[in-house]
């Protein structure tokens, strides 16, 4: 299996990626985390990635796709679960080009779709606590205490990015992201959209099924 995972904030692409990984052995890959990974190895392109953080300058797509090359590559036959990349049609393109270059192409492009207002509802009553980094939910997981952490006892508060407004320019930024990249892999025959709203396992019944798997 060699996947790439679309869905928007809040839309549970992360406790998707985790029942993948866990079912079908898939490597999660994020791009941040190898790419930090990369720095902290101080590998060759970790190296020339750093020059640019160091500046709180993006890194560019060329340095990226190296990075995530290397990683891909060192990846078995259980295959790989793309999370966070690519962003652009451009890094789409690279992609495609360096998974060629390793034989590992792209099986399917899964997109957890999620209307925009159920996820401002589902972001908007996140609370967190700053100590410990438990997450909470005022519907779906509250704490005992209103207002406390259950684990250490922390004040839980409600982040500046899950205000409402925030939440709607968040979903702003991200369609207008993504929509040319699901686009790009729509034409390609591999882009599966998957109605992402319900309990996890009826989701994840959609995506196995959509993956025939």
């Amino acid at each position: 299996m060699r996947i790439v995972l679309f869905g928007p904030p809040g839309s549970g692409k992360g406790t998707q990626a985790s029942i993948l990984k866990e079912k079908y052995g898939a490597a999660h890959i994020s791009t941040g985390d190898t790419l930090r990974e990369a720095v902290a190895n101080k590998t060759e392109v970790g190296l020339k990635a750093k020059e640019y953080m160091e500046k709180g300058e993006l890194v560019p797509d060329e340095v990226v796709i190296a990075i995530a090359k290397d990683k891909l590559a060192s990846v078995g036959g259980e295959g790989f679960l793309l999370d966070g990349f690519p962003r652009t049609i451009a890094q789409a393109e690279a992609l495609d080009a360096a998974l060629a270059e390793i034989a590992k192409p792209l099986d399917a492009v899964v997109n957890l779709e999620v209307d925009d207002e159920e996820l401002v509802k589902r972001l908007s009553g996140r609370r967190v606590c700053p100590g410990c980094g438990e997450p909470y939910h005022v519907d779906t997981k509250a704490p005992k205490v209103e207002g406390k952490c259950d684990k250490c006892g922390g004040d839980l508060v409600h982040r500046a990015d899950d205000q409402p407004d925030a939440i709607r320019n968040r979903l702003k930024v991200y369609n207008n992201q993504t929509a040319p990249v699901l686009g790009y892999y729509g034409e390609k025959g591999i882009l599966k959209n998957i109605d992402a709203v319900g309990a996890i396992a009826d989701i994840q019944a959609k995506i196995a099924k959509a993956l025939g798997a």
